[in-house]
């Protein structure tokens, strides 16, 4: 077993011998920002799950999954001049530091903020005053327009209902998304009975929004609890798989409902 201890320049350097054009590697040389872009997100989930799994020693691994995405839209970059790695981590430096005036002042900082320490809410209401004005410094005005359009849909919806909260567009406390909630469902049962599936399906999207609304009014992730929702099902679930005395194809509901209680019972 080697000895060898590996550095962020030799990650570089590999990657740069991975994209050689003449003794490259043929996967390697033939991707592009969009066809890794799956694998990004694939590997930015796995980071999440083995944290939620608390498996922490599985951890470094796709932590080193995703910093090698970050080194090939580097490598991309650098091939096209347009940027390499170390000018991504001096841009996220520079930009970390603007958003930390509470932690790295200057004088002009210090003439708008003071010298006092900031309440964390004071904290928060900086960061997202400075990330205004670097959107509005990139030409973007719009207070919905920058948010990405292929972030998971309850991230997505809690993001915009976010942005549009800091403009006062937003319920006074979380009884208005829980009345709305009732509102969308009637209305789902509304378009059931008239058979409009169309519309059916227009007013799910509009219920799952106002669910997102109650996550987002009470400072909860809504795809952190959904996540934790599926993996709940999942072990209960397999608890009936398990404790069940015959195939599953073969039990009545009730049956699988006893042992789902039991499943529950037991903190499942």
């Amino acid at each position: 077993m080697s000895s060898t201890t590996y550095t962020l320049n030799d990650l570089i350097y590999l990657m740069q011998r991975l994209r050689d054009p003449v003794d490259g590697c043929p996967w390697d040389v033939k991707q592009s920002y969009q066809t890794i872009v799956p694998s990004t997100i694939e590997e930015a989930y796995e980071v999440a799950d083995a944290i939620e799994r608390g498996d922490l020693d599985h951890l470094k691994e796709e932590l080193g999954d995703l910093l090698f995405q970050v080194i090939f839209y580097s490598q991309l970059g650098a091939e096209e001049h347009r940027f390499d790695f170390h000018q991504v981590v001096d841009t996220l430096v520079a930009k970390l530091v603007r958003r930390h005036p509470h932690v790295f002042p200057d004088e002009s900082l210090r003439e708008r903020y003071g010298d006092r320490p900031a309440e964390e809410a004071e904290i928060k209401q900086r960061w997202e005053d400075i990330k205004q004005e670097e959107r509005e410094a990139k030409g973007v005005r719009g207070t919905l327009d920058d948010v990405p359009l292929n972030l998971p849909a309850l991230t997505r919806a809690a993001k915009l209902q976010k942005r549009a909260a800091r403009t006062g567009f937003d319920w006074e406390d979380v009884q208005g998304p829980i009345a709305k909630v009732r509102e969308e469902l009637q209305e789902v049962e509304q378009a059931l009975a008239a058979g409009n599936m169309q519309a059916v399906e227009e007013e799910i999207g509009d219920l799952l929004f106002a669910v997102v609304n109650i996550s987002r009014t009470l400072k909860q992730d809504p795809e952190g609890t959904l996540r934790r929702a599926n993996q709940k099902f999942e072990r209960r679930f397999r608890y009936i798989e398990a404790n069940a005395s015959e195939s599953l194809a073969s039990m009545t509901l009730p049956e699988m409902d006893r042992l789902w209680e039991q499943a529950k019972s037991q903190g499942l």
